[in-house]
Formats: C-alpha cells, structure tokens, sequence
C-alpha cells in the first residue's frame, strides 16, 4: 500500500510541476562571461510511454552550454529496475536508465551548488528516490552492465521544446562548478 500510495504521490507531483513549468522554458539571457555554466539535455525523441533525452548541438558536456545565471527546469530520474521495453535496443549513445523520467519547475542554475542540492531538489518534487539525471545514466549491454553517455531512454513525460539542466559527473560542466 505504501509503494502505491508514494507511486501515485509522484505520478502527481510530476503533473502539478509540469502544469507550473512553462513549455517554451528557455535559457534567460545571460552575462557571457558568467562562470560557471552547466550542461543542459532536451528531449530528442519519444515513443509509447518513453522519452529519450540527452545531448543536442546546443549541449557543452565538456564545460557547459548555459550559464548559471539562467533558470531552466531540471531533469531528474528515479532508477527502479525497469526492464527494457519492447522497441528499444539500448546501445552506448542511447542507453536505457531503469526508470523513469520527469522534469522539476524552472530552477536558477547558480542555486544548484552540489550535486547534493540538485538531487535534493529531485526528492523534493517527486520523492526521497529521484536524484537529478546525469549523463552517464544509460546502461546497455547483456543485463545493462555497461554504462554508456549523449542520451539515454527512460519512461515518463518530459515537455519537448525544452533545455533541462542534467549532471555530468566526470567534466566541470554542472552549475556548482
């Protein structure tokens, strides 16, 4: 009873913050010379149930693509185990995350100054088991063993139209930077 009634508490928190978050969010005009700037993903393809998100031409994943100073909403994830659907072939450039996916109301970049305040951002929206979505999320390979990076599959909604700020965890490419 408890999962169901959490499931269904997310399931709604993620409506209520889509609902909050406009569909044309874009970066904020910003001080080109603001440091640090953060890697941002945006939605490139969907299918039944799914979404894949990841890295476009306007993505940096080696020092950021927006500065901090712009408020974008923030993709986050929460990994259950999830098989992989029918119709999908997880490879390196296109993993599969083992959950599902949702995006949090405009957040200003420079108030995420670690990756604990992000993933604590996450929890806040949606539950004490969804942490921010970085970019290495995508498993592929016999039983999802190996991790790859660039995008990743996962179920959920996601508005597309949309730059979210996303983790990196091995280049200074996040807002905390």
């Amino acid at each position: 009873m408890r999962k169901l009634l959490r499931r269904g508490t997310a399931a709604f928190a993620a409506a209520a913050s889509l609902a909050l978050m406009s569909l044309g969010a874009t970066p904020a005009q910003a001080d080109s010379s603001a440091i640090p700037s953060g890697m941002t993903w945006t939605v490139l393809a969907k299918g039944n149930g799914t979404v894949r998100v990841g890295a476009d031409s306007a993505t940096d994943a080696y020092n950021g693509d927006t500065a901090a100073t712009a408020t974008l909403p923030m993709l986050c994830l929460r990994v259950n185990g999830s098989a992989v659907p029918a119709g999908i072939t997880p490879d390196f450039y296109a993993g599969w995350a083992r959950g599902t996916v949702a995006a949090t109301p405009p957040v200003l970049g420079r108030s995420l100054t670690s990756r604990a305040t992000a993933d604590a951002v996450c929890a806040q929206y949606y539950g004490s088991d969804w942490r921010m979505a970085e970019f290495h999320d995508g498993r592929y390979g016999a039983n999802l063993e190996a991790s790859g990076g660039w995008s990743f599959w996962a179920y959920g909604y996601v508005p597309e139209g949309t730059r979210f700020w996303a983790a990196i965890n091995d280049q200074p490419a996040n807002p905390w930077n």
